[in-house]
Formats: structure tokens, C-alpha cells, sequence
């Protein structure tokens, strides 16, 4: 129980981390990763290949796609995650004086 416990405390840390890195390159804190992948596409025939490629959106890396109360989702999943290391780190001690 406390080397799970343990071990699901350390991920949320670790998913706490990318967040925070995540939510820093949204708010222009430091730069981001140099280039973002778009969706894997099935481009078919080569005839259709540029008509193909001008419907593909991608998405930025930098730019918050949505918010709520000022909060991207970059930033809950840093709260969310550590809130879930808190309990796992809890229920560590509370396992250990058991």
C-alpha cells in the first residue's frame, strides 16, 4: 500500500510539473518547445494533397485554447494534480503510523 501510494504521489508530482511548464510557455514565461505537432492526417491520393493540407488546423503550443476564472487547462491540471499528490502523500503518513 505505501509503495503505490508512493508511486501515485510521485506521478502527480511529475503531471504537476509538465503543467506547470505547460501553463509557464502559455503565459510567456519561458519559450515553449520550438514546434507543435498537428493531427496525423490520412492524405490519401497525392492529387488531393494541398487541398488536404489547407483544412488542417493546428493548434499552438503558446496559446490558451480555453479558460475558465482565468485558469487554463494547463493551469487546473497543476492544481488538480497536486491535490491528488496531497491525498497520496496523506494517505503515505497515514499508512505508515499504522
Amino acid at each position: 500500500l505505501l509503495a503505490g501510494l508512493a508511486i501515485l504521489g510521485l506521478a502527480a508530482l511529475a503531471n504537476a510539473g509538465l503543467g506547470t511548464y505547460h501553463a509557464g510557455v502559455e503565459w510567456g514565461f519561458w519559450p515553449g518547445p520550438t514546434d507543435c505537432t498537428g493531427p496525423m492526417v490520412d492524405f490519401g491520393k497525392a492529387g488531393s494533397l494541398l487541398d488536404q493540407l489547407d483544412k488542417v488546423k493546428v493548434v499552438r503550443c503558446d496559446e490558451v485554447q480555453w479558460r475558465f476564472l482565468g485558469i487554463s487547462l494547463a493551469g487546473y491540471n497543476v492544481l488538480i494534480s497536486l491535490v491528488m499528490a496531497a491525498i497520496a502523500g496523506w494517505g503515505v503518513m497515514r499508512a505508515a503510523r499504522a
